[in-house]
């Protein structure tokens, strides 16, 4: 069956071949080095500006390349498929929706293109050791003084930590407001008084992606680092864009997803036992079977998910539905693909192996799974 999602164009294949290109060239032989340093080369940020795939659906007059979610879909879905794990391009974008939806038109132009171009590398702070899916209970504060904010508190598990210039700092403005006083600070690491870059974090998988503790001790900014330039926003500016970060992560998914069919079909064509290739056992025909339906299925769902998004109309309860779905399929159908590569799926240097230990965080960031139901629960 060959099935072509309906968002695809040709205008968008041809990107994709540009992108495949490009990770072909500059992501997937660096790979092991990335994992033993722990972080990616910081040029090939620069790189991926130059090559326009860093903020592929950011207006122009931002600097972004002006296309739609689809353009930024092709770039998660090829470095999955070409088993990266390594650049930390997904927060990086989700940074920057942050800014172009809730950010002031100064914010916008002063951030964005340097985004996109891959001059400054974007993270988020949400998580601290005390607080991770109950953002109600961070306690990292920012307290105004005479012409600036005063930041202090730490955060931990944070994507693209260790080499990012720019963190939006989920911070309490107002400690006896609840949710009315989080406010999200914009905070430049260059040069920055009182921020600190913790160890970079021992993690089981995505061994080549920088995820850091951060600290900020009295870290000053300027009052215009409030995000949106309002404060108390912040928790209506979290709620508002974590649809994109969770349908980020079901496009992944969905291609890890399809990533791992190929090669165990790829597997068992050539792998014998008893005489005869794996695939010719009716066990592991009816194995990959439910797994290539289930796959279509995942497809059709992410493919509605990826036009909703073009078109304006995701919401919260979808994306929460796509997220731990699609997370939970994903290890469930890894698990089930590594076991029919027998020892070999257990040795890292198999690409299922490594799938493997990758997957499992994707049903705990972005918000555990179990947040996940609570949200959709709501809506019953």
């Amino acid at each position: 069956m060959n099935y072509t999602s309906p968002w695809m164009t040709p205008e968008l294949e041809g990107f994709r071949d540009a992108v495949r290109k490009f990770v072909d060239a500059e992501i997937t032989p660096h790979q092991e080095r990335w994992k033993k340093q722990q972080h990616v080369d910081r040029e090939v940020w620069n790189k991926g500006g130059e090559m326009g795939m860093l903020l592929a659906d950011i207006p122009e007059e931002y600097g972004g390349s002006g296309g739609t979610f689809a353009h930024q879909s092709v770039v998660f879905e090829e470095l999955t498929y070409a088993g990266d794990m390594s650049f930390g391009i997904h927060v990086h974008a989700i940074v920057a929706h942050y800014i172009l939806n809730q950010g002031t038109e100064a914010q916008k132009k002063k951030y964005l293109p340097k985004l996109a171009s891959g001059e400054m590398v974007a993270a988020i702070a949400m998580s601290e050791p005390g607080a991770g899916s109950d953002l109600k209970g961070i306690r990292t504060t920012a307290v105004q003084d005479a012409d600036a904010y005063v930041i202090n508190g730490s955060k931990t598990f944070i994507s693209n930590g260790y080499l990012a210039d720019l963190v939006v700092v989920v911070t309490k403005t107002d400690p006896d407001a609840g949710a009315k006083g989080v406010s999200l600070m914009l905070v430049e690491t260059r040069n920055c008084p009182g921020f600190r870059v913790g160890r970079i974090l021992d993690k089981i998988g995505q061994k080549g992606q920088d995820t850091c503790e951060l600290f900020f001790d009295d870290v000053r900014v300027p009052l215009d680092s409030v995000l949106g330039g309002v404060e108390g926003k912040g928790f209506v500016q979290l709620m508002t864009e974590l649809h994109y970060e969770r349908t980020i992560l079901g496009v992944s998914g969905v291609a890890a997803i399809e990533r791992a069919l190929r090669l165990t079909v790829e597997h068992t064509k050539e792998r014998k036992a008893f005489g005869q290739a794996l695939i010719e056992m009716q066990n592991t025909r009816f194995v990959l079977a439910e797994i290539k339906t289930e796959a279509t299925i995942a497809r059709t769902f992410i493919d509605r998910c990826i036009v909703d998004m073009m078109e304006g109309r995701m919401d919260t309860t979808l994306a929460s539905m796509a997220k731990y779905w699609i997370s939970d399929l994903q290890c469930k159908v890894i698990d089930q693909c590594l076991q029919l590569f027998g020892g070999y799926g257990y040795m890292l240097e198999y690409p299922i192996a490594q799938m493997y230990v990758d997957a499992r965080v994707q049903r705990i960031y972005g918000g555990a799974n179990e947040i996940m139901k609570e949200i959709i629960s709501r809506t019953l």
